[in-house]
């Protein structure tokens, strides 16, 4: 039985949990920072506050305490919001065994450096003096659902071939299939800048526009995001896949994206601080990540005229029907010229 250690108790954290609990082949910590979130699931083994409904193995162990958590794990799953992954893997890598795997599941940047997250991990153990096989999850997957038992299937990058091998092995089962990929970048970029583009759907739908605007958005969205990644060192064929066109689709489209839900608000004339306040705690990473994503497309000369008016409206509270003509009314561009949006 391996010992597999999840930190962070959101929906996603939580969904992760019941995939590996259900197994019952692992031993399952999962550290939470919420003390409601403790006290719930050692009274009913159910995450009340963010993933209510979905029962916890009696095999996963909730805790308070990082070094418990982590204590002896042979693998470390990283699913903490993006901007608490710096801090909380200063303190963690001095426990970790050398052999630790490390598997990022969030899927944002850091504002302050406008790194990937397994950038800021890789980051964190260069400077303690260690070395680590680091890998990221992603792929179109809500957390209710992966909870639930809904088929899902994502995908698993890492650099090292026997990290992915591992992975796949010991997550798969009938309702999670997990796929392998060697670009890292690829599919961190695309599980972080759809986020951004699924604020734009909500916000079309937000102000009443039909499926020719959504079709429309997520297509040029898909564009900007390829043009990026692939400035950073990504494929393009992987943004075609689970972590690109699949989970953008889904962030767009679905009912239980957080993003989306944040851009129907702002589309209906709802101010961020508001909404952001009205989520009890639940993070929406298109929020972050869109200042990265537009300063990260500057660095390498990117053109990305969604993200940058999404940037607008998000930190300078511009319209979003003013967001939405300006978009519409650019100057005219060729469908497949590679580098203009």
């Amino acid at each position: 039985m391996s010992q597999i250690a999840i930190i962070g108790a959101g929906a996603w954290g939580t969904a992760i949990s019941i995939v590996l609990g259900r197994k019952q082949r692992h031993q399952v910590r999962l550290w939470a920072y919420e003390k409601e979130v403790r006290e719930a699931i050692v009274a009913s083994r159910v995450n009340e506050l963010f993933l209510p409904g979905h029962k916890i193995p009696e095999c996963v162990q909730v805790t308070a305490s990082l070094a418990e958590a982590v204590a002896g794990a042979d693998m470390v799953v990283s699913a903490m919001p993006s901007q608490h992954c710096g801090r909380l893997f200063e303190q963690m890598l001095p426990l970790l065994k050398a052999e630790t795997l490390i598997v990022s599941a969030t899927k944002g940047l850091e504002q302050t450096t406008l790194l990937r997250m397994t950038e800021v991990i890789e980051f964190k153990t260069k400077a303690q003096n260690k070395n680590a096989f680091i890998g990221a999850l992603s792929g179109p997957s809500f957390a209710a659902e992966v909870a639930r038992g809904d088929p899902t299937a994502i995908t698993i990058a890492s650099r090292h071939s026997e990290l992915a091998a591992t992975v796949q092995r010991e997550f798969s089962d009938m309702a999670f299939r997990v796929y392998t990929n060697d670009d890292v970048v690829g599919v961190e970029l695309g599980g972080a800048l759809k986020n951004t583009i699924a604020i734009a759907a909500g916000v079309c739908d937000g102000l009443g526009l039909g499926h020719n605007s959504i079709a429309g958005l997520i297509t040029r969205g898909l564009a900007e995001m390829t043009r990026l990644a692939t400035a950073c060192g990504g494929r393009a064929q992987t943004m075609s896949g689970l972590a690109g066109l699949g989970d953008l689709v889904l962030t767009c489209t679905g009912g239980l994206s957080r993003n989306r839900t944040v851009g129907v608000e702002l589309g209906r004339g709802r101010k961020l601080p508001e909404i952001i306040a009205g989520m009890h705690g639940m993070v929406a990473e298109g929020v972050y990540t869109t200042d990265a994503a537009v300063q990260l497309a500057r660095q390498h000369g990117v053109e990305m005229p969604i993200t940058e008016q999404m940037h607008a409206i998000l930190s300078h509270g511009k319209s979003p029907r003013d967001a939405i003509h300006d978009l519409m009314t650019r100057s005219g561009k060729s469908e497949v010229h590679l580098t203009g949006g």
